[in-house]
């Protein structure tokens, strides 16, 4: 598998990276993620909002709205972003390469929207935020949302969130809206799982990866955090608590776009020490061409034996429990009890707000 060549641009790493020819989403995508979109196409009503919306969002609007009011990054402007963008295009094989502007805002975050071409945005936020390597990944990050697709949903979901907003007085009208961009939200949580993959490809330096994860939590303070320490927050978060906080766990992710940052890192460290990774990186991986002949069934089996694994392994002490149910142990009705204790009574310092923001940062 050939290598990028880095005598193009001064910007590209002078460390040797692989080249992905002809690589398909499907070789970095979650398991989570394709059961997750294929659970949204069936939810009822979805594909009518979908055909109704594709022909009714203003595609055309949205780009001149960004070609107006932020910067297109090009040769002349924030030319080391349109360095990285070109070598991301090209490990991961991407043709086209997609327009990409910053936007003017101090909140770290970047997306990849459109319904007939991607287009990529990052802040300046994160622009500030992240250097060299750090931003490579980010960029990968996007260009893997883009090969896989995912613009389309994002842009959906953008629209029926401010929607939502709009008919909120529409007992009704709101609740069918709400199931919809709630199944778009549990989708692209699962799918920023999917395009941090991406960004590792394009990046291939894990520890950039960890780092921009850890900066978007914790700003620019590197010297004071620790990605070990990192690292073993996501596990305590996983495995910490009774049945009540695993419920709140569910609560708190709800309104969220995105997956919180601790699971992010853990997952892609597990991701890149698996078999699968090195596999990729020796040069085996799934191609293109070879779509059209993937069956649906197929991801539904591997989806399947993914959360089976994840439900089996978990330290979380509701997947504890549906792991012992599934094997038939015993006095579960009483472990139930003892889990939830009084969780209605306010009993266990759970009388807090749990709620948290709508955090968009990649």
């Amino acid at each position: 598998m050939p290598d990028v060549p880095n005598e193009e641009h001064e910007n590209v790493p002078s460390r040797a990276r692989r080249r992905f020819p002809a690589i398909s989403s499907r070789a970095y995508e979650h398991p989570a993620d394709r059961s997750a979109l294929v659970a949204l196409r069936k939810l009822t009503g979805f594909d009518t909002v979908f055909k109704a919306l594709s022909g009714l969002l203003p595609e055309r609007s949205l780009r001149l709205l960004f070609l107006s009011d932020s910067v297109r990054v090009s040769d002349d402007q924030f030319a080391h972003l349109h360095v990285m963008l070109q070598d991301a295009c090209h490990i991961l094989d991407l043709e086209k390469v997609p327009p990409m502007y910053v936007n003017q805002d101090p909140q770290p975050n970047a997306m990849c929207i459109g319904l007939d071409e991607p287009i990529i945005v990052v802040t300046t936020g994160l622009v500030e935020l992240l250097d060299e390597e750090e931003m490579r990944a980010v960029v990968g990050h996007e260009v893997g949302h883009a090969l896989s697709g995912h613009s389309v949903y994002r842009t959906i979901l953008l629209f029926l969130t401010s929607l939502a907003l709009r008919v909120a007085w529409i007992p009704l009208g709101n609740l069918a809206i709400m199931a919809i961009v709630t199944a778009l939200r549990e989708w692209f949580r699962k799918s920023e799982l999917s395009a941090d993959r991406a960004g590792l490809l394009v990046g291939q330096d894990l520890a950039a990866s960890m780092r921009g994860l850890m900066k978007i939590a914790g700003g620019n303070h590197l010297h004071e955090m620790n990605v070990d320490a990192f690292l073993k927050q996501a596990e305590e978060y996983e495995a910490g608590g009774d049945l009540r906080d695993s419920v709140l766990k569910i609560l708190n992710v709800l309104p969220r776009t995105h997956p919180f940052t601790t699971v992010r890192a853990a997952e892609l460290k597990k991701w890149a020490e698996s078999r699968d990774y090195q596999r990729l990186m020796d040069g085996h991986y799934p191609r293109r061409e070879e779509d059209k002949e993937t069956r649906v069934t197929d991801s539904f089996r591997e989806s399947a034996s993914h959360y089976t694994d994840h439900v089996k392994n978990s330290k979380d002490p509701l997947m504890k429990l549906v792991s012992d149910l599934a094997g038939g142990a015993g006095d579960l009705g009483g472990r139930v009890r003892r889990g939830f204790g009084n969780f209605g009574g306010g009993g266990g310092g759970n009388n807090g707000n749990h709620g948290t923001r709508d955090d968009d940062s990649e």
